[in-house]
Order: C-alpha cells, then sequence, then structure tokens
C-alpha cells in the first residue's frame, strides 16, 4: 500500500495564512495524499483548489476541545458540508466521558454523524493521552455504536499524541472494518510505519512530504 494515500496533509495551525494554505493544496496534489485537514475557514478554498482531484477535504469540528455544545458541532458539521468538506474529524466531549456520561458522548457523534447525511467520513478524535485505558476503549465503542467511521487519537494540540499502545487498543477495540487514524507525532517514515503496523489505517500528519520522501528512499522496507 502507498502510505501517501494513507496521508491525511494536516495544517492546523491558527496563524496559518493564505499562501500557506495554497502550498499545503499544491503539496497534496503532487504527492497525491488521501486528503488535506484545514480548519473550517479553510474549507472553500480547499474545495475549489482541489476540485477534480482525487485529494479529499477534511475538516476538524469541535476543535480542539471537544467542549462545543452538540448543537454547535452539529452546525459546524452541516455548514463545513456545504462549504464543500468530505471528511470531518470530530473531537469528543472529554469532559462527558470523564464524567461517566456516556450517553452525551454518544449522542454527541450521533449527531455529527445524523448532520453529515452521509455527505462526509467521519472521524471521531478521542484525545487518547487525556484518557485511561478504559476510557480509550469506552470511546472508541461509542464511537462505533454512533456510527462513525473513523477513530483517531489526538488533536496534536493538548498534552500528546498518537502511540503504538493506544492505535493498538484502538484497533482491537474497533475491530477491522472501522478506520483507525493516528495523529500527533507521526513525523518521519518510521513513525508512520509503526503506526501502520500497529493497526492505524490513516495518518494525520503535517510532515507529509518528508515522511513520503524518506518511504521512497528505502524501496525495501515496504508498508
Amino acid at each position: 500500500m502507498n502510505v501517501n494515500k494513507m496521508i491525511d496533509h494536516t495544517l492546523l495551525k491558527p496563524e496559518a495564512n493564505e499562501d500557506a494554505l495554497f502550498a499545503l493544496i499544491e503539496e497534496a496534489k503532487k504527492y497525491e495524499f488521501a486528503s488535506v485537514c484545514v480548519n473550517p475557514y479553510w474549507v472553500s478554498l480547499a474545495s475549489k483548489e482541489l476540485a477534480g482531484t482525487t485529494v479529499e477535504v477534511c475538516t476538524v469540528i469541535g476543535f480542539p476541545l471537544g467542549a462545543n455544545t452538540t448543537a454547535t458541532k452539529a452546525f459546524e458539521t452541516e455548514d463545513a458540508i456545504k462549504n464543500g468538506a468530505t471528511e470531518v474529524d470530530m473531537v469528543i466531549n472529554v469532559g462527558a466521558l470523564k464524567s461517566g456520561n456516556d450517553d452525551i458522548v454518544l449522542k454527541d457523534i450521533e449527531a455529527v454523524v445524523k448532520a453529515a447525511q452521509g455527505k462526509a467520513l467521519i472521524k471521531v478524535i478521542l484525545e487518547t493521552c487525556l484518557l485511561t485505558d478504559r476510557e480509550i476503549a469506552l470511546a472508541s465503542k461509542l464511537s462505533v455504536q454512533a456510527g462513525a467511521d473513523f477513530v483517531k487519537t489526538s488533536t496534536g494540540f493538548s498534552t500528546g499524541g498518537a502511540t503504538i499502545k493506544d492505535i493498538a487498543l484502538m484497533r482491537k477495540t474497533v475491530g477491522p472494518d472501522i478506520g483507525v487514524k493516528a495523529s500527533g507525532g507521526v513525523r518521519t517514515a518510521e513513525d508512520a510505519k509503526a503506526m501502520i503496523h500497529a493497526g492505524a489505517s490513516r495518518l494525520g500528519a503535517s510532515s507529509s512530504v518528508a515522511i513520503v520522501d524518506e518511504t521512497s528512499k528505502n524501496t525495501t522496507d515496504g508498508y
């Protein structure tokens, strides 16, 4: 499998300007990444510039804290899809999960899934660095129950990113048919390989070009 097709080429820094977005888009076209992942404001631009290519437009919802109301997340999702998003990465209500309010977490994810109406892939960001193993497994199960397409480790804005241990736990929990996305700290070809071998089917990275270039230099090291 070509690693480029597993990468969401990501730029979520708040200071990212239009020039940086155009550069991201051109790299995504050149390397044929799975998607670009951008903040909601940039979705329209990305959608316009990537029309006619195989690169999807991914955005983030309830980002980065997950503490928005469910209604807000649903509206964000509808708005993003209207602007051209075809993949949506939403952050769970971490506080609700850690309070034992599983039903709130479930309904939060279900609202985003319903708002997408099958028009976009839904990836659920768990923010694993803030969770226990039990909570990671529980959040993964709730995501599957709610109808999400992927579970994802991290926003990249908290205290840590993806780990091999967490990816393996998520994959074990959701089974073979749900996507698992490793994000946060995936910077090298070795990082990418380790995450894929642990069970990741998608990678979120800002160092995407370096990862692919490094991978291509070692053609004997397959993914």
